[in-house]
């Protein structure tokens, strides 16, 4: 069969496929799919022979091939070679390939079956076999087409009619989102396939907040945009200031952007999704932590930070940076997340102002700086606030100004400028953590460290108390 399949690859017809063009236009593509967890196999090539999706921002040329214009690309894994059978119409080529236990619905990187292939080239024998084998009908490439909609668009009724004979359907192009495009070529390198994400539905869960789901295989976190909101344009622009800004961001200390549906609805967001939950549930279970772990996240929280607020050309301002909103990966480290859920109105480089005054503030959280909380003008020293008080929790293991009720703790710190006092023993909090803190919740925002001053702080701190002998449990992983 091997023989028989390069004999016929070296005779067959396809497009002009150079290693070096495909090198070049596969590269963006591969390193996409690597950072997004796909679970696709890495050795598909993007299929170039002959027509393309209809839907394909840069569609092949219709015009008809001969032989000379055609070099045929070695070493095809089985994929390629079914795709390559298809697209030249051979019938038993495809059926040698099949009968060998290649996958009858096997995907390139883009989405695309055999049956997509026959469709576009109008190859009426080899798309009634491929049924004959149990072929996925309704199966959507990347761009979200299927076989009908490939066979409708060039024009080949007959396999258009067999298709539409099985139940095919074709995917509708009038349904318009608010971020939708009227151009195929501006749809976005993030945008994914709603058929893809399978959204577990759980009591307890909202729209608008992140809940588990399943993208090809892997486990994420969603985000879907109310439907109510797509009327809003206020829900609509926060949505994509929060997509933009996580669209930009690449740190191991950052929740990672998987992609996001935006031109079917409901529109979503989706990122990673970590078992271990969030750093508050964590202290709620743990309590207190030792100092030398409260050390180790509080440098993964401020590493995380710092490069949020290092963004070029524009800092990212948190505003709301709580432990609720920092999660624990599956290697036990921490990853700050719920960035870009509050949209600020830039008054310089440096300043900001809340857009929705109080709309997005909750009332009960602790972490909240008084610049913020009183509707003022402020800069990227209110996450370091917000950081003093998270330090804070993970050594005292309670929250500010325990047992106090959120909301009369807010305002003993924000309105009365008081802060709550640190219990714990002396042997047990360095006293350069203990200034650390207070620097970082100071009234004063001109006193407060960034984030880059606060890693070489904590750092520091770690290799000094590690050489006097503060604790034994210095070099233990955070997580144990």
């Amino acid at each position: 069969m091997t023989n028989n399949v390069a004999a016929q690859l070296k005779r067959g017809i396809s497009r002009q496929f150079s290693t070096g063009s495909l090198r070049r236009s596969l590269s963006k593509h591969i390193t996409r799919q690597s950072s997004l967890l796909d679970t696709r196999r890495s050795n598909n090539f993007r299929f170039s022979f002959g027509r393309q999706s209809s839907l394909d921002p840069i569609r092949r040329s219709t015009a008809p091939v001969t032989d000379d214009e055609l070099s045929v690309p070695e070493n095809l894994d089985s994929t390629m070679q079914l795709l390559f059978m298809a697209c030249r119409g051979d019938t038993k080529g495809v059926e040698d390939l099949l009968n060998e236990g290649i996958d009858v619905n096997s995907i390139d990187l883009d989405g695309r079956t055999a049956l997509h292939i026959a469709a576009c080239e109008g190859h009426v024998e080899v798309a009634r076999f491929l049924l004959t084998r149990n072929a996925n009908i309704d199966a959507r490439d990347r761009w979200g087409s299927t076989a009908a909609a490939d066979a409708k668009y060039y024009g080949h009724v007959e396999v258009y009619n067999i298709l539409k004979a099985r139940g095919a359907k074709v995917p509708k192009t009038s349904r318009r989102t608010p971020m939708a495009v009227a151009n195929p070529r501006e749809v976005p390198e993030y945008e994914l396939n709603p058929l893809e994400l399978q959204v577990r539905k759980a009591d307890g869960i909202t729209k608008g907040t992140y809940q588990l789901a399943k993208w090809n295989g892997t486990k994420v976190s969603v985000k879907i945009l109310d439907k109510n909101s797509y009327l809003d344009p206020e829900s609509i622009n926060a949505f994509k200031h929060e997509l933009t800004l996580l669209e930009k961001v690449r740190h191991p200390n950052v929740v990672q952007f998987v992609g996001a549906v935006t031109q079917n609805l409901p529109m979503m967001i989706v990122s990673e999704y970590h078992p271990k939950g969030d750093l508050g549930s964590y202290i709620q279970k743990k309590g207190r932590l030792s100092p030398s772990k409260a050390l180790r996240f509080a440098l993964d929280i401020a590493r995380g930070m710092n490069y949020l607020h290092e963004c070029k050309p524009d800092p990212i301002i948190h505003c709301d940076l709580k432990p609720k909103n920092i999660l624990l990966d599956s290697g036990g480290q921490l990853k700050v997340a719920g960035f870009g859920m509050i949209t600020l109105s830039k008054i310089s480089p440096d300043k900001a102002k809340m857009t929705q005054p109080g709309a997005l503030i909750d009332p009960s959280n602790f972490y909240v700086a008084p610049e913020v909380y009183n509707d003022q003008i402020f800069d990227r020293s209110v996450d370091a606030y917000s950081f003093g008080l998270i330090l804070y929790e993970m050594i005292e293991g309670v929250q500010p100004f325990h047992p106090k009720p959120p909301e009369e703790a807010v305002k003993l710190m924000c309105l009365e400028g008081k802060r709550p006092p640190l219990k714990v023993k002396a042997r047990s909090c360095p006293p350069e953590l203990k200034e650390l803190i207070e620097e970082c919740w100071d009234a004063e925002a001109v006193v407060r460290p960034t984030f880059s001053e606060i890693i070489v702080r904590l750092d520091r701190i770690v290799a000094n108390c590690s050489k006097q002998g503060w604790w034994k449990d210095t070099f233990k992983l955070p997580w144990k």
